[in-house]
Parts: C-alpha cells; sequence; structure tokens
C-alpha cells in the first residue's frame, strides 16, 4: 500500500510539471501565466515539504490535483479564452465564457474535503465544526484570491490587469465567483455527510463528526 501511496504521488507531480511545461509553451499571454502559475507552484512546494510530518490522503491530492489541472489549464489560455468555455457558450447562450466560475466552483467542491482532512489532522475538532471551518475556509480563501487579483490589476498595466480580474464586464464578477466556490464547498460537505451517515465503520473521529 505504501508503495502504491508513492507511485501515485509521484505520478501526480509527474502530471503536474509536464501540465506546467505544456501550459508554459506559447500561452496566450505569457504574463497572465507566469502571474496565474505562481500561487499554484507554492502550493505543490507546500504539499511535498509537509508530506512526510503531515501527510494527506492520496484522496486529497487526487483533488488538488484535479483543482490545480482545471487552473493551470485557465493560465494557458486565460480564462476567458479557454475552448472549453468557448464551445459551451456556443452550446449555451451564456452571454460569457463560464470556465472561469466553473473553477471557481470546483475551488470549493474539490478543495473541501483537503481542507476537511487537515483540520482533522492538526485540530481535534469535532461536530458541526469539522464542516463548517472547510466551508468558511474556502468562502475566506475564494475572497482573498479576488483581493490579490485586484492588487495584481492595480499593480500591472490596464490590459493585463482587466485579462488576470477575467470580469467579461460583470461588475459583480467576484462575488459571483466567491459565491460559486462557497456553492462547491457545500455540495462537497453535503456529499461527505450523506457518505459519512452511510457507513457506521467509519472510524470513531469521522462518525462522531457527523452527529
Amino acid at each position: 500500500m505504501v508503495t502504491q501511496n508513492k507511485r501515485l504521488l509521484a505520478g501526480l507531480l509527474l502530471w503536474y510539471v509536464l501540465l506546467s511545461l505544456w501550459t508554459a509553451y506559447a500561452p496566450t499571454d505569457r504574463q497572465f501565466w507566469l502571474l496565474s502559475s505562481i500561487l499554484p507552484g507554492f502550493l505543490v512546494l507546500a504539499l511535498i515539504g509537509t508530506h512526510r510530518f503531515l501527510p494527506l490522503s492520496p484522496a486529497s491530492y487526487v483533488l488538488i490535483t484535479l483543482f490545480l489541472t482545471l487552473h493551470m489549464i485557465g493560465a494557458r489560455y486565460t480564462y476567458a479564452g479557454v475552448p472549453a468555455g468557448v464551445w459551451l457558450e456556443q452550446a449555451v447562450p451564456l452571454g460569457r465564457n463560464e470556465y472561469d466560475r466553473i473553477v471557481h466552483f470546483c475551488f470549493g467542491f474539490l478543495l473541501t474535503y483537503p481542507i476537511e482532512e487537515l483540520f482533522r489532522l492538526t485540530v481535534p475538532l469535532r461536530g458541526w465544526l469539522l464542516y463548517y471551518l472547510p466551508v468558511m475556509t474556502v468562502l475566506g480563501l475564494s475572497g482573498l484570491w479576488e483581493i490579490i487579483e485586484s492588487w495584481v490589476a492595480r499593480l500591472v498595466h490596464p490590459e493585463l490587469g482587466i485579462t488576470y480580474l477575467g470580469s467579461q464586464g460583470d461588475v459583480w464578477d467576484a462575488q459571483k465567483d466567491m459565491a460559486a466556490a462557497m456553492y462547491g464547498a457545500l455540495l462537497c460537505t453535503a456529499l461527505l455527510l450523506w457518505y459519512r451517515r452511510r457507513r457506521p465503520g467509519l472510524p470513531r473521529q469521522i462518525a462522531d463528526a457527523s452527529h
């Protein structure tokens, strides 16, 4: 099992490295790609550095990798220009490229469980707090990301700032992005509660949290 986990983690890291190299090759906007790649890079380094003394489950590492994959595709094309979003806009008259909104939703949906697991490993939480705090953490990180985006928009030239924000003319874009992340986190939390209530054989620490 340990060997399988190491192979899985090595495969996930290799996937991220190859994906980063692909996105770095002739991106739509190189400055945008660079700015969008900094925080994911730090996250990957942090996960590597903490793996030995604070290991997450393989499921958490897979979920984090899935989110980083979606984000790096957005960095490659800029969120407003991702082909998948363009195809969706053509199929459904949404009026904008919704890829960025999908990624914000996935930020909440895919990262809530790893955050919840991190709380379980580091803080003796029980009951409703074990579900409440990950949702609030997702919402707080989503708001922090919007603030960072606004800083970048002010510091760099206006054209890149608008591209980096990806608002596509929507004055409520930041609020809608945060809401999408919250909806994703709530959906993940609901699924976790449903799953754990159906599995009475789960470890006591987790099972108690659903009461």
